[in-house]
């Protein structure tokens, strides 16, 4: 349980040798603890006296004994990262010096802090909601461009403003829904139902839109998970190595050689793909790679995308037939990049005649087909442009609100599900009383989100507790 009344000190630079660290301090007591143990170049000088949002150069002391040269920048409640006193003390990156002058600050009177407990003391004292906070630690782990610009924009309020106001009109009818119920005895009707039905058709919507924002969010978050399947010696590996840049797995002649599922990711367009070579998919009595193939097909039911790589050598009957048994693994919601692999043995008639997409009756409007050699490495701009496609790339460049965290998910299809109650309700004439409980219900899901109708320290504590410790 925290207590607001500590003063907490953190390493909050990554650990390791570098050439600077920041050890900080926030709580009551910060700037009073750091000024015990400064000493400025300029005699005389107090920390306490001293304006906000400066930055002093001086000596930490330990026992009479100089400890190191630091910059100690001070920032005063309530502005700042917590709302509270704070101190950041920028000292060498040795990470002896950084452990010394952790330990120098916790024998003042500073508690050592837990995970996110900056961040939770930010949300605690009101400088941001639980969204905000959530978003900063998908803002530090962001691993891609488009994470790091979602991200962001969560945790400058981009999400919290959708529900915020979702919740301010909603909060003005059920008042006057309640209201109603205090003069039933005189029929009396202040809440317009007409504007009521527009109001909650156009939150349904939107939050419609959220969660099916969801699986984009999640994939930029996580990495959007590409499986990479077909024949054996089709040219998975090569594909792989060659997407990669790098001999990520083993090409062989022989048939059978990857019997193991290989992950790597990659970077492309600032979105982040997580590749998956599978074993290749055939008959086999050999009980390893009998296990590789069953890991294949549970890797394409995972994926977001499917690559399945065929030899352009292969009878267009086996090519149908391996469409046809792949889109039987795949659910709706999944894309299927057919790869016709090794056109550098045909000429491009004879590939544009056979591979025409519109042959392929298999093949739906959101699934695609191109033609490439891993080995030479033709075709592989094509198969990355392919890949982007699948991706609602544009809804990040236009800055839309999109969801990439599983307790927002959840708490908006609770709040979906009760909106959906209330359009039910509002057809069939229900009574105020339990339109009012049905809002109420869209509310508190709502303020889960936000952090509004969460009250106990142990759901706070599971949310905070992945944080990294100074943040």
């Amino acid at each position: 349980m925290i207590n607001l009344e500590d003063t907490i000190v953190a390493i909050s630079t990554a650990q390791g040798a570098g050439a600077i660290a920041v050890i900080r301090l926030t709580g009551p007591d910060s700037i009073v603890i750091c000024d015990n143990v400064f000493k400025s170049v300029k005699s005389g000088k107090k920390l306490i006296d001293q304006s906000a949002n400066t930055v002093h150069f001086g000596s930490l002391i330990d026992n009479e004994k100089e400890l190191d040269e630091v910059l100690v920048s001070i920032f005063k409640a309530p502005n700042s990262f917590t709302g509270e006193n704070t101190v950041e003390v920028s000292c060498h990156g040795a990470p002896y010096i950084q452990q010394k002058v952790l330990e120098l600050f916790i024998k003042n009177g500073a508690k050592l802090a837990g995970p996110g407990e900056f961040t939770q003391r930010a949300f605690l004292n009101g400088k941001m909601d639980l969204s905000q906070a959530e978003a900063v630690a998908d803002l530090i782990a962001s691993q891609s461009e488009a994470a790091r610009k979602v991200a962001l924009k969560q945790m400058k309020g981009g999400f919290s403003t959708e529900l915020i106001h979702l919740r301010e009109r909603l909060l003005n009818f059920i008042s006057l829904i309640e209201l109603e119920l205090d003069f039933s005895e005189e029929d009396v009707e202040f809440a317009d139902r007409s504007q009521l039905v527009e109001l909650v058709n156009e939150i349904e919507q939107l939050l419609s839109k959220l969660i099916n924002s969801f699986s984009l969010g999640n994939a930029i978050k996580n990495g959007i998970p590409v499986a990479i399947v077909g024949h054996t010696n089709a040219g998975k590996s090569t594909l792989l190595n060659t997407i990669l840049q790098e001999d990520r797995a083993i090409v062989s002649d022989i048939h059978g050689t990857t019997r193991d599922v290989i992950e790597d990711t990659l970077n492309i367009q600032g979105i982040t793909f997580r590749f998956i070579d599978t074993a290749g998919i055939r008959k086999t009595e050999d009980a390893i790679e009998t296990i590789g193939i069953d890991r294949t097909f549970s890797k394409i039911e995972s994926a977001s995308i499917v690559i399945l790589m065929l030899d352009i050598n292969d009878p267009i009957e086996k090519i149908h037939e391996a469409i046809s048994a792949v889109k039987n693994k795949m659910k709706e919601d999944q894309q299927l990049i057919v790869a016709i692999n090794k056109i550098d043995l045909l000429n491009d008639d004879e590939i544009d005649t056979r591979f025409d997409q519109n042959k392929f009756k298999e093949l739906s409007g959101s699934d695609a087909i191109v033609t490439l050699s891993a080995k030479k490495q033709v075709g592989i701009e094509q198969l990355q442009h392919e890949l982007i496609k699948t991706i609602n790339i544009q809804a990040v460049d236009n800055d839309e609100v999109i969801v990439t965290n599983a307790r927002h998910y959840e708490a908006l299809k609770q709040s979906h599900e009760s909106i959906i109650r209330v359009v039910t309700g509002l057809q069939d004439g229900i009574s105020g009383d339990f339109l009012a409980q049905d809002i109420r219900e869209v509310l508190i899901y709502l303020g889960h989100i936000t952090g509004g109708e969460i009250q106990t320290d142990e759901v706070l504590g599971n949310i905070f507790k992945n944080f990294c410790i100074g943040k």
